[in-house]
């Protein structure tokens, strides 16, 4: 049965006083039926469906909640409005437990329903049409903005608005103009690489001069200024998370606090064992490496991950900060389930209580696996609701709502992001490089296209490790991933239209930074 969308029923045994509010809503172009008890309602609900229902709770026989629920059973999707005369805590806490969409308090004038309606009916459709219209005033202005330079500061405002838009044209659906600002991207990054040719190499020979926040900042400039007003605070590290994943997680967490973002430039490369290694040790990866030996092999794979509670430990000791360290890191359904155990004793009451949680990076490098997930994940909007998913359901959840309940500061950021390849870039070598898809380090490399890559000469401009005569480092840009001329077929099938990191994206460099402040 069709649903009039402006069709209203009114449940009242006043039903011949609210003439008046009926006359107005007809004139405003509603149609409006009246009952004077549940059951004749619920009878005329049989036969046919209305837009929304408002419904009295004090009434002869059964009550509106009682009827609430009989019209539930009919359509559980129906918008249903009570109005009551009660101001009683108890009736508006039993209205609101039941998921009433809205609640009116008796005497009630016209213009107030048609608000109430209006709002429950047509919002989500004035909300919509209102973004659309100020995209497309804003729109051109962006695409004019494109040729003035821009420092850091000006790249990290062009994205987190360019973000902004991204994440409210997908919940508004509307999607001709959610692929014209899909538009803008592709010279974005172009201009965002030209930009890091001569900009990174610069803010690493000068650190003292104008430049981002970088990972190795986050201890220093973020999370200490905390520590020194707080006895303790949680710092969380959610590797592989993006400004746009971030922008759907964080008003899940408003409720409970209050949230500052601010922006930090990853390192390059991109990619977990220099990017976080660097966030938790304040250093660079050659400074690592010769400071601590031990901790840093050639291997570029998980086990250069296996210090970072003694590397943020040492940075402590090096600001001379003796601050007790609680670390965790959470990779695996059992890391997490042994966290979500405990977790009410998992947050130290002096000292700073950091957690890596792998979720995110896990899931974007398992896609390449799993033909579930690839689909499952197809894109940037899915990406980002199967992030909120997890995030709802997730220890780290509980774990920051636990932080909220006992007033303890959070510093929440990320060591990279990700980006969605979908352009296979040829590579040489004289030599097999190194694996990585988005940066690879070796003798002689280039790409088949100067414009797929940035390259590298000299590892000092990047402070990476030398690695011998010869060796050079070339980090992709734009939606490409590395392809060697041997396995050129294999590379494509597998990885094209993979989430993949470590190479000079904004969606890969430019992070959140967020201090989360209990409300009290």
């Amino acid at each position: 049965m069709a649903q009039h969308p402006k069709s209203v029923l009114w449940i009242d045994d006043e039903a011949d006083l609210l003439e008046s509010h009926r006359i107005f809503l007809r004139e405003k172009g509603f149609e409006v039926e009246s009952a004077t008890n549940a059951d004749d309602a619920v009878e005329m609900l049989r036969r046919r469906t209305y837009g929304i229902v408002l419904l009295d709770e004090q009434m002869p026989g059964k009550r509106g909640l009682e009827a609430y629920r009989e019209i539930r059973e009919l359509d559980p999707l129906l918008p249903i409005v009570m109005v009551t005369k009660s101001e009683e805590d108890a009736t508006l806490k039993e209205a609101i437990g039941v998921d009433v969409r809205d609640y009116l308090v008796k005497p009630i004038n016209p213009r107030q329903v048609l608000a109430v309606i209006t709002r429950v009916l047509d919002g989500p459709r004035i909300r919509q049409q209102a973004i659309a219209r100020s995209f497309v005033e804003r729109f051109r202005a962006i695409e004019l903005d494109r040729q003035a330079p821009l420092d850091w500061r000006g790249w990290v405002s062009r994205y987190s608005e360019l973000v902004e838009w991204d994440v409210s044209l997908a919940e508004a659906r509307e999607q001709s103009l959610y692929d014209s600002l899909q538009s803008l991207y592709p010279d974005m990054r172009r201009e965002f690489a030209t930009f890091m040719r001569s900009a990174y190499p610069g803010w690493l020979a000068n650190l003292e001069g104008d430049r981002p926040p970088l990972s190795i900042d986050i201890v220093s400039e973020f999370l200490l200024p905390i520590l020194e007003r707080n006895r303790a605070a949680v710092f969380v590290v959610i590797d592989c998370l993006r400004l746009d994943q971030w922008a759907v997680l964080s008003p899940l967490l408003a409720p409970f606090f209050e949230i500052e973002t601010t922006h930090h430039f990853s390192i390059l490369p991109t990619a977990t064992p220099y990017s976080r290694n660097s966030l938790f040790s304040g250093l660079f990866p050659s400074e690592i490496a010769a400071r601590f030996p031990d901790w840093w092999g050639e291997r570029e794979d998980e086990s250069l991950n296996a210090h970072e509670r003694g590397l943020l430990e040492a940075q402590f000791a090096e600001l001379k900060k003796p601050i007790p360290v609680r670390y965790e890191k959470i990779s695996s359904t059992a890391d997490s389930a042994e966290l979500e155990r405990r977790v009410s004793s998992a947050i130290a009451r002096e000292g700073v209580s950091a957690f890596v949680f792998n979720f995110v990076d896990l899931l974007t490098h398992g896609r390449s696996e799993s033909a579930i997930l690839y689909e499952v994940a197809k894109d940037e909007i899915a990406l980002r609701q199967i992030t909120k998913q997890w995030f709802e359901r997730s220890v780290l959840f509980t774990l920051l709502k636990d932080a909220a309940r006992k007033n303890i500061p959070v510093l929440i950021t990320s060591d990279h992001g990700s980006i969605h390849c979908l352009t296979p870039a040829t590579v040489f070598a004289k030599r097999d490089a190194t694996a990585n898809l988005r940066y690879k380090f070796g003798e002689d490399l280039r790409a088949e296209k100067s414009e797929y890559a940035l390259s590298f000469g000299n590892a000092d401009d990047l402070k990476l490790p030398r690695r011998g005569n010869g060796a050079n480092t070339l980090l992709a840009v734009g939606d490409t991933f590395f392809v060697y001329p041997t396995k050129l077929r294999e590379y494509q099938t597998r990885y094209r239209g993979s989430f993949l990191h470590g190479g000079v994206t904004p969606e890969e460099c430019i992070l959140p930074v967020a201090l989360l402040t209990p409300r009290r």
